[in-house]
């Protein structure tokens, strides 16, 4: 019996042959070493059947194997696939737009306390706020302007982090919004244009890899249907405004392009 609690082999030493019987550990008797269980008292000798050289030799080493070692899989993450970090800025930005479109269906808040309308005197943090609220008849442009924030914010923060994404959305909606008052008296609400920021900087490792003639995976041609959306919102929505639109753009590629030239597709 081996050290390990194996059965022993005993071999043919002389002659090289194959191996002639291994001892039962339960009841000692000499068995057939191409057996699993002892045919006397039924005990388990191995979990399975001994490879076999071209001899007929077991080809296997006495002992247990050593099992691979696997890093341990953390919570969400799928063995064999890499784990992403989680979009918090992203929810945060739809959760905050979906309160904002809530709340104003409430008596507690008017529009006119939280989004951008003429000069904007001492209330120049309603420029933070403003972006973040939608009339109680954009509900369309809401569905829009946070569908496009939740996904092209998600796949922003997985390639380039939650900075970028913060960082993207507060140049797209709150320059333009913090523009509009110097130009016209209308509202200033919603966040077309930090969802547009999102779109164009997402957009643009593509757009460079096809000018480099190379093969992309992104679906530019469903980008191109949203941006289209969002450029004409204004079209549909008084309270939609043209130099939102515009800072998203020139937000977009102001941060995106350094940033597709340090991750390219």
């Amino acid at each position: 019996m081996g050290r390990s609690g194996q059965p022993l082999y005993n071999r043919s030493v002389s002659t090289g042959g194959p191996d002639l019987f291994v001892v039962c550990k339960s009841c000692g008797s000499e068995v057939s070493p191409y057996i699993t269980e002892c045919p006397y008292c039924g005990n388990r000798l191995r979990k399975r059947a001994p490879k076999l050289d071209r001899n007929g030799r077991v080809a296997e080493r006495l002992g247990r194997r050593q099992s691979a070692q696997l890093t341990r899989i953390r919570r969400g993450e799928i063995p064999g696939i890499r784990h992403d970090a989680h979009p918090y800025a992203t929810v945060a930005l739809v959760i905050l737009g979906f309160a904002g479109l809530l709340l104003l269906r409430t008596p507690a808040v008017t529009l006119r306390q939280v989004a951008v309308e003429g000069p904007l005197g001492s209330h120049v943090w309603r420029i933070l706020t403003s972006p973040f609220v939608y009339g109680p008849n954009n509900t369309g442009y809401a569905f829009v302007a946070l569908s496009a924030i939740a996904l092209y914010g998600t796949l922003m923060e997985r390639r380039n982090g939650s900075f970028a994404v913060v960082a993207l959305f507060l140049l797209g909606s709150v320059a333009g919004i913090a523009l509009t008052p110097e130009v016209s008296n209308q509202l200033a609400l919603g966040a077309a244009g930090g969802a547009l920021a999102l779109l164009v900087a997402w957009a643009l490792p593509d757009l460079l890899a096809l000018r480099a003639q190379r093969e992309i995976e992104g679906d530019l041609l469903g980008t191109g249907v949203i941006a289209a959306l969002l450029l004409l919102m204004p079209l549909a929505v008084t309270d939609a405004s043209w130099l939102c639109d515009g800072s998203g753009v020139l937000g977009g590629l102001l941060i995106g392009y350094p940033l597709a030239r340090l991750h390219p597709v």
